[in-house]
């Protein structure tokens, strides 16, 4: 081939996009592709080695096209940057045969079977006849993910047994959502026309059975064998998972570091917060336990979802025009209630790429009907606006401008998280955050992220704890201690400690993203600015950066140090 026919790295990204779309339609639905709605990704050894193939053969071509003229030019530079380093650090993941022990309870292949019919076209009767088939399809994803499993078993690559356990109670749940005998996709398919009534039910009876058979299987063989195994991964695997999480080759006794040093200034702010909270507080959580009581709260599951909604809309009409420029499609996004079943954390999940679907923001309620502000409002800031949405949508609203890559598929977790941080430090910077409650749940969010750090690289590499610690000096961590330490620096409740010290044993390294994310976008800021001086634009600055797609952290600083 001439090199005039070579593609550009964008050309090669976007087909790449299409081509894995052809082989992972949940993907496809992510990005608002009506024709994957009817299929399922193939989570069979099989099909994750079709994948790698297909990640392998785009490197190739990403060789050829980074030397054709025009490859240098910043647009045509930016992604292939980011090509090369996601492809890489996600074939490290597969020849390590990580999916063959894909357990946890957030992020497995079975959440994702799930997950995706929340976000499948379920408009018409034609939308309605495509998630009928897709149901159909469950059991063979399901006994595809199972037959990766068995292979893992085959080789001794073992899942945490504290993740199979979890996951094991996570499928008994979503096979019998209200104890009547009613699974969860029973429960979605309910919603469906009465025209596909009897076909709708034949096929979520039958997905239901597919969980019931994975849950029997899981319980019956899976925990027999992995029981005794280790929960934590140590440190050639977590350098692995890290760099697939953060986009960047980290030292990680640097960051572990950091998290301290961070720990220590968060305390002493918090410290200062609570006193105006609860005059005396032997501790800023006894003064967080106050607010829990007495504080200013919500009652109602629809309630809080509606004032939600008013919190992200007043930050649209805040913001836009003088800290962002912002689309009017960029402007909708939704509050959402997240399914039963879910785990205890808030997430969001982005609009369709022709933004028939938007942004939504997902609480789960974990049973509750009581929900107190002061951890709520940072927490929305994160999630919604002008937090992930804002950079999710932004980067949808310029896809054409960058490629579908940039937009969607290549994001880096610590890139967008810690965007999200930095949201909620911008909007403390801003004066939102002027009343003490909310001010000390910001903080104590900020914290919950600095102990991750701390806890997640501490309990897999089996770290010292510091002697400046106020929690057992010189001890090494353990995911015990790591969850005592982990439920006395946060305020929430014992179910969500619980959930997350097994979300951070199952998805190593991605925790961590947050806080170093945050420094990233702050440094970057921070470089940007002692270039311009007084001419620094902070708004032209944020949609720059919102508008150059994902890179990982090292990339991140370099580009928006640039801006």
């Amino acid at each position: 081939m001439s090199q005039t026919n070579t593609p550009l790295p964008r050309q090669v990204a976007d087909a790449y996009v299409d081509d894995l779309i052809a082989l992972d339609p949940v993907t496809g639905t992510y990005l608002g592709v009506k024709e994957s709605s009817n299929r399922l990704t193939d989570l069979s050894p099989a099909g994750q080695e079709a994948l790698a193939e297909l990640q392998r053969a785009t490197l190739a071509k990403l060789d050829e096209a980074e030397r054709r003229p025009g490859a240098d030019a910043d647009i045509e530079r930016r992604c292939a940057r980011l090509l090369r380093e996601r492809l890489t650090a996600q074939l490290a993941v597969h020849e390590a045969d990580e999916g063959l022990r894909a357990v946890g309870n957030l992020h497995s292949p079975a959440h994702a079977v799930r997950e995706v019919f929340t976000l499948t076209p379920a408009e018409t009767d034609e939308d309605w006849a495509a998630i009928a088939e897709r149901l159909r399809a469950v059991p063979a994803a399901l006994a595809g993910y199972r037959e990766s499993l068995q292979l893992g078993l085959d080789r001794k690559l073992f899942a945490g047994p504290r993740a199979v356990a979890t996951f094991t109670g996570q499928l008994t749940e979503w096979s019998d959502i209200d104890g009547q005998g009613t699974g969860w996709y029973e429960d979605f398919a309910s919603a469906g026309p009465d025209s596909l009534r009897v076909e709708l039910d034949e096929a979520a009876t039958a997905a239901t059975a597919a969980l019931v058979e994975l849950r029997d299987w899981m319980r019956d063989v899976y925990a027999p064998e992995v029981e005794g195994a280790p929960n934590t991964v140590g440190r050639e695997r977590y350098a692995r998972w890290a760099r697939y999480f953060n986009g960047t080759d980290l030292d990680l006794d640097e960051a572990y570091a950091y998290g301290w040093s961070e720990y220590h200034r968060l305390l002493a702010e918090m410290k200062r917060e609570a006193e105006k909270v609860l005059p005396g507080a032997e501790t800023p959580w006894v003064a967080l336990a106050h607010l829990d009581e007495h504080g200013r709260h919500i009652e109602g599951v629809e309630e809080v979802r509606v004032w939600l909604q008013g919190v992200m809309d007043k930050a649209i009409d805040d913001l836009d025009g003088t800290h962002f420029e912002l689309a009017e499609r960029v402007r909708r996004v939704e509050s959402h209630i997240a399914p039963a079943g879910s785990a205890a954390a808030p997430y969001y999940t982005s609009p369709s790429q022709d933004f028939s679907r938007p942004g939504r923001t997902w609480l789960p309620t974990m049973g509750r009907t009581r929900f107190p502000v002061y951890d709520l409002v940072s927490t929305w800031y994160h999630e919604g606006v002008p937090g992930h949405h804002l950079q999710l949508a932004q980067w949808a609203h310029v896809a054409d401008d960058l490629s579908r890559y940039q937009a969607a598929v290549g994001m880096v977790s610590a890139n967008a998280e810690g965007w999200a941080l930095y949201a909620e430090q911008l909007m403390d910077e801003l004066g939102y955050l002027e009343n003490a409650d909310e001010r000390l749940g910001y903080l104590d969010g900020q914290m919950m992220r600095a102990t991750r750090i701390i806890i997640d690289i501490g309990m897999h590499l089996e770290m010292e704890i510091p002697a400046d610690s106020p929690f057992h000096p010189g001890e090494r961590w353990t995911p015990e201690l790591a969850q005592e330490f982990f439920g006395a620096h946060i305020s929430r409740p014992a179910d969500f400690v619980e959930s997350e010290l097994t979300r951070y044993l199952s998805i190593p390294g991605q925790a961590i993203g947050y806080k170093l994310g945050q420094r990233a976008w702050l440094l970057g800021r921070e470089n940007a600015r002692q270039r311009h001086g007084d001419t620094f634009d902070l708004k032209a600055w944020h949609m720059a950066a919102l508008s150059q797609g994902s890179l990982g952290l090292d990339d991140l600083v370099d580009e928006l140090s640039q801006l």
